[in-house]
């Protein structure tokens, strides 16, 4: 597995603290990206949290799964939650060590009194006494928040005091990009009260092997959800219940829950859990197995393989400007780009970390995360795989029929209604639903290639006349 090194660097530990104003949560942060460039310590805001201890817990919430590794556990996560400024908000993000779990926690504009919210993207320090002094935090006592250097200071930082080194996978990367391409598939399966959410939650089970058996599926029945062992209409995948444990930080303050989920298919599928809270909310989203992250599920690999897609993506991250929500109809209008195309533009641009999908909103909206995620695209098994076949001419195109020979043994790939199937073992265990196969992979490739020749070759032939 292809890891590199990813440092951390940060003017001095975040704290909280106390003073005859009352108490500081400083967080510190490390290199990013605003709209005005890089930033060794960007700074997003400063002011007051309307609900100060709530916000303390989902914060712990968000550090507990980038610390955590819900499966394989004797190796603990490590890397910093990500913040993004999107003007009216602040998002706080992390991914498991694990992949399979990806956390985010959105302080609206509600859960914020203060001048206003920059905009960009860094990591934000959490280190153990911070975690400490929040978990001990209580009481309603006025909180001022700031987010980046003090005011003063930002022009008399010689440097950095503290650096933490950490590994970052490139199967981490993936998957944090692929949590976002499942999520915008995902539609409202089921909404609880607060005292619900706080009864049904309670009631799972919590031990690490806790639906490693099968899958388990809830069903809202009235005002609660109810287990079942099928996909029935209107049921969410539970799997790996224990992974919500994280969101105990926050349960006796939920308003409500609510459940997301795609259309079930019969297989198990990833889905994406939200407590709403006074002035924010907290989100996880679990990856379709406890066993297995995000990072195989093959959601981006069709945007990744088209040129079409590289260069509409190129236009479009041009136009973003920190979007809390980015609407596609505009940004269309924008670029002159019809939906899908700009849809699939912005799949690209999230497997390098540019974008991300709020499920509550609906809607993508524009981060930069802050380390080459563009490496997800580069290292990517299939699709590295795909294209080497396509360089070695291993395609032979025949209407909807192809052959890949790919190794010893050739493979058989058809299409049908814009869809690819092959006889690989990898179809027959998936059948599409971790996205396509190499070879599958290779023949869109190919087929693209020959459209745009033949396309090429007509427009020549025109300007010849």
């Amino acid at each position: 597995m292809t890891r590199s090194v990813q440092a951390l660097a940060y003017s001095r530990p975040s704290a909280l603290s106390s003073s005859g104003d009352g108490r500081l949560l400083g967080l510190e942060t490390s290199g990013g990206l605003t709209p005005t460039g890089a930033e060794a310590h960007p700074r997003f805001f400063s002011g007051f949290l309307t609900s100060p201890q709530i916000a303390a817990r989902g914060l712990l919430a968000v550090a507990d799964v980038a610390a955590a590794r819900y499966y394989q556990r004797i190796r603990p996560g490590s890397l910093d939650p990500v913040v993004t400024g999107n003007g009216d908000r602040l998002r706080f993000e992390s991914f498991s060590g694990c992949g399979g779990v990806y956390a985010r926690l959105d302080v609206l504009s509600e859960g914020l009194d203060g001048a206003g919210t920059g905009h960009g993207t860094t990591n934000v320090d959490v280190n153990n006494p911070l975690r400490e002094a929040l978990s001990r935090m209580t009481g309603s006592d006025p909180l001022h928040l700031r987010v980046g250097p003090e005011e003063l200071a930002v022009t008399t930082l010689d440097g950095a005091v503290v650096e933490k080194k950490v590994p970052l996978p490139d199967r981490w990367l993936r998957g944090f990009a692929e949590a976002q391409v499942a999520s915008a598939g995902f539609d409202l399966r089921a909404e609880l009260t607060g005292p619900e959410a706080v009864r049904f939650l309670r009631s799972l089970p919590r031990s690490p092997g806790a639906g490693r058996r099968g899958p388990l599926w809830v069903v809202q029945a009235g005002r609660t959800l109810r287990p079942t062992t099928r996909p029935v209409a209107g049921a969410v995948c539970l799997p790996g219940p224990d992974r919500l444990v994280a969101l105990e930080r926050v349960l006796r303050h939920a308003t409500a829950l609510r459940v997301y989920g795609p259309v079930p298919d019969g297989a198990a599928t990833a889905s994406a859990w939200e407590v709403t809270l006074p002035g924010m909310r907290l989100t996880l989203t679990l990856s379709p197995d406890a066993a297995r992250g995000f990072s195989g599920e093959g959601g981006v690999l069709e945007a990744l393989a088209t040129e079409e897609a590289a260069q509409d993506a190129e236009l479009i991250s041009v136009l973003l400007a920190w979007e809390p929500k980015i609407d596609l109809a505009v940004l269309g209008e924008r670029s002159g780009l019809p939906v899908d195309r700009v849809r699939a533009a912005l799949t690209r641009l999230g497997t390098a970390g540019r974008v991300g999908y709020d499920v509550a909103d609906a809607a993508y909206f524009h981060r930069e995360l802050p380390y080459d995620a563009d490496r997800a695209e580069r290292h990517n098994p299939r699709l590295v795989a795909a294209r080497a076949l396509v360089t070695d001419g291993a395609v032979a195109l025949d209407g909807e029929l192809a052959t890949v020979a790919s190794g010893e043994r050739r493979y058989q790939v058809r299409e049908s209604g814009g869809a690819l199937s092959c006889t690989c073992q990898w179809w027959a265990d998936y059948r599409g639903r971790r996205g396509p196969c190499k070879h599958a992979l290779a023949v869109r490739m190919t087929r693209r290639g020959a459209v745009a020749g033949v396309v090429d070759g007509v427009l020549a032939a025109g300007s010849v006349r």
